[in-house]
């Protein structure tokens, strides 16, 4: 499918010119964000057309996914249907492929296999970053954390573990089934390792045969010490709170190598059948295949208007971009730099599509927290430290309300209402027997199709050798 706004089409005189068109791709924090600014500042440019491209028909809170992990939030309620925060902007649910700068033609595919040509004339790259799985040999094979699916892959993992747990009788194994370990000591590592032992404490009363001084957390820096991004002092306290739940603390320790059932440090070897890796992002693979400038780590080089030097029509902000600050060092990847990215960058486009000169983002951090689970928390606000109950009630308020409507926002209060009076459910959201069992009655059908068409001379031993795999 061609989507184009080709000027150099042949058309009728008469025909008005074709719409400019301003491209946004990637659904999370940043290019949902953007692609509403533009849509509120071009609300009366009927000749502008906006489209935002997604893999995902929803943008993800990703604070508030590490609550769906531990059972405290719904699976939906961590996201937003891009559909319903749009007003005018066109969505087209597809993955990107790669971008063909000298065209200007985003290609992209629906996951069923249609294709995409997509022109623009401005391109807002918002694809955000993966968890960076080159730094430590055999780490592909460890859990990820950055998507719903994810989530749901994790927690189902974790239950299922302590599912074979109660019926092992063997003590190693076991001890293998209830280890869980996490690589990274930074912002996610440790909001998710706190969530994993808020999961796990809740669950244990379902498992009479496993006792709690079985299960053993791991979690793994190979800095001089965990949550490097806030102060020395708040970062003890999360690591004192976390040895209180029987975490073992790993600092300064860099990982060998993962392999299955493994992992291998410097001086030992934790045998483990859950490993999550968090040890850092890399920048989209469509943005480290553009023929722009990239700093070391992949991302995109803007200037501080978040507009490439090189191709003035393409401008990228979040985790794909190195966005320069005022003093020159790049601002963080930090969910709530990607919400004022966005608007700056839209108000950038504006301008520039006005006659107008772009304005340099400027951001001064609000502050940083984590969630540790089981109602405590750490953070820095506004510059004044908060610890405990104070930091968590903060923590779980803010990020509340970046959830746009309030018809999401009630839900999410309603899931946190339930958790406080209920154990979590220990359903696993398994889809594969299902994907397994629509794909077997798929086959099936085509099969009995060929049948009918052959006649009865096909026998069953032909109905299955024909049937596909």
């Amino acid at each position: 499918m061609l989507l184009t706004n080709d000027k150099s089409q042949n058309a009728h005189p008469a025909a008005p010119p074709p719409p400019t068109r301003i491209v946004v791709l990637g659904g999370g924090f940043g290019g949902a964000h953007a692609a509403r600014h533009l849509e509120r500042l071009f609300r009366n440019r009927p000749d502008v057309e906006i489209v935002l491209v997604s893999r995902d028909n929803f943008f993800l809170v990703t604070p508030l996914l590490f609550e769906v992990c531990s059972d405290e939030l719904e699976v939906r309620h961590c996201s937003q249907p891009i559909r319903a925060f749009l007003r005018r902007a066109r969505f087209i649910e597809a993955t990107v492929q790669h971008v063909d700068l000298d065209r200007r033609v985003v290609h992209a595919s629906s996951a069923e296999g249609e294709r995409y040509e997509l022109a623009y004339d401005q391109l807002v790259l918002a694809l955000g970053a993966a968890t960076n799985q080159r730094l430590i040999p055999g780490s592909e094979i460890a859990f990820t954390f950055k998507t719903v699916a994810d989530a749901l892959t994790l927690r189902n993992h974790v239950i299922e573990r302590f599912e074979r747990a109660d019926t092992e009788s063997d003590p190693d194994r076991k001890r293998r089934l209830v280890t869980f370990v996490v690589i990274g000591g930074g912002l996610v590592g440790t909001e998710l390792t706190g969530e994993l032992t808020v999961l796990v404490d809740e669950i244990l009363r379902y498992y009479p045969r496993v006792r709690r001084e079985e299960v053993q957390f791991h979690i793994i820096e190979a800095g001089e010490r965990i949550l490097p991004e806030m102060r020395a002092d708040l970062a003890s306290y999360a690591a004192r709170v976390l040895r209180g739940r029987g975490v073992n603390v790993h600092v300064a320790t860099p990982v060998q190598s993962v392999e299955p059932g493994r992992l291998h440090l410097a001086a030992e070897t934790i045998e483990a059948e859950t490993i999550v890796l968090a040890a850092g992002i890399v920048p989209s693979g469509v943005v480290a295949g553009l023929d722009v400038e990239k700093d070391k780590s992949g991302r995109m080089v803007v200037d501080a208007t978040m507009r490439c030097p090189s191709r003035p029509e393409l401008w990228a902000l979040g985790d794909a971009a190195r966005i320069p600050g005022p003093d020159g060092k790049p601002y963080p990847a930090l969910a709530q730099h990607a919400l004022r990215e966005a608007k700056t960058v839209a108000r950038n486009i504006h301008a520039v599509l006005h006659g107008g000169a772009p304005e340099p983002f400027v951001y001064e951090t609000l502050g940083t927290m984590a969630s540790l689970g089981h109602y405590r928390a750490i953070g820095v606000i506004a510059g004044v430290p908060l610890k405990g109950f104070p930091a968590w009630w903060a923590w779980r308020s803010y990020y509340l309300m970046q959830m746009p409507r309030w018809s999401r926002r009630v839900r999410i209060m309603i899931d946190w209402t339930v958790a406080l009076f209920f154990r979590p459910d220990i359903t696993k959201v398994d889809l594969a027997v299902e994907q397994m069992l629509h794909r077997r009655n798929c086959a099936a059908g085509a099969a009995e199709g060929r049948r009918s068409a052959l006649g009865p001379r096909l026998s069953a031993e032909a109905f299955v050798r024909n049937t596909p795999a």
